[in-house]
C-alpha cells in the first residue's frame, strides 16, 4: 500500500525535530538499531535509518511508507549501496518531510515549520556523519519549492563541511539519480552541489 496524504501539512499539529526525538514510540522496534524520528508512523518523517559507527546520510525527495524493520524498495536499495561503498549504516532524510508515495500528492506549498525542522534534523545528523548522498531524482521538478529546499540543504552542508556524492547516471538536467533502480554495486562519485545549484 502506498501513502496518500490525508490532510495538508498546514492542518496538522507538528512536532519540532527536538520534540519528535523525545516523543514516545508508537510501535515496538529496536531503538538501539534504528533511528526513527518521529518514532511513530505519521504524515511526516524527519529521519529513518540504522545506527552504526560509519553512517551515510542519504537525501531523497520525500518519505513514503518505510518504517523500522519494514523498509520499502527505495530504502532497501539505499542500504545495499551504502554497505557496498563501505558505510555500516544509513540515515535517510528527504528534501521535504511530507509522506506521499507519489510526489504529485504532496502539498502545493511548503510548510515553513516543517522545512525549518527538517533542516534542523539535517544539521543534527551532520554531527554524526559527513558524507551526504544526493539522491532525489529528476522528479524534484514536481514541486517548485523543492529548489529552495535544495539550496537550504546545500547551505547547511557547506557550513558543516559535508562531502556530497551521487551514484548512477544523472538526468539530462543534471539531477542526481534516484536510488530505486541502482545496481547494488553502484559506486559513489563526487557531486558538485555548488555547480548543480547554478543549473536550478
Amino acid at each position: 500500500m502506498g501513502h496518500v496524504p490525508e490532510k495538508r501539512i498546514a492542518q496538522l499539529s507538528l512536532l519540532s525535530f527536538r520534540e519528535a526525538c523525545e516523543a514516545a514510540p508508537g510501535q515496538a522496534y529496536d531503538r538501539q538499531a534504528w533511528l526513527y524520528v518521529p518514532p511513530f508512523y505519521d504524515e511526516y518523517r524527519y529521519v529513518l535509518g540504522t545506527r552504526g559507527d560509519r553512517p551515510l546520510i542519504c537525501i531523497g525527495l520525500n518519505p513514503s511508507t518505510a518504517a523500522p524493520g519494514a523498509l520499502d524498495n527505495t530504502l532497501k536499495s539505499v542500504q545495499r549501496v551504502a554497505l557496498h561503498n563501505g558505510f555500516d549504516s544509513f540515515l535517510m532524510m528527504n528534501l521535504y518531510a511530507q509522506r506521499a508515495t507519489r510526489p504529485g500528492d504532496m502539498d502545493r506549498e511548503a510548510s515553513d515549520f516543517l522545512h525549518r525542522e527538517n533542516l534542523a534534523a539535517f544539521s543534527h545528523l551532520l554531527g554524526r556523519a559527513s558524507t551526504v548522498w544526493a539522491a532525489w531524482g529528476a522528479v524534484m521538478e514536481t514541486r517548485g519549492f523543492l529548489r529552495g529546499c535544495i539550496r537550504d540543504f546545500a547551505a547547511i552542508g557547506r557550513e558543516k563541511g559535508a562531502s556530497w556524492v551521487t551514484a548512477g547516471r544523472r538526468s539530462k538536467a543534471g539531477h542526481p539519480h534516484h536510488p530505486l533502480y541502482l545496481r547494488k554495486d553502484s559506486v559513489f562519485e563526487p557531486f558538485d552541489i555548488a555547480a548543480y545549484l547554478e543549473t536550478l
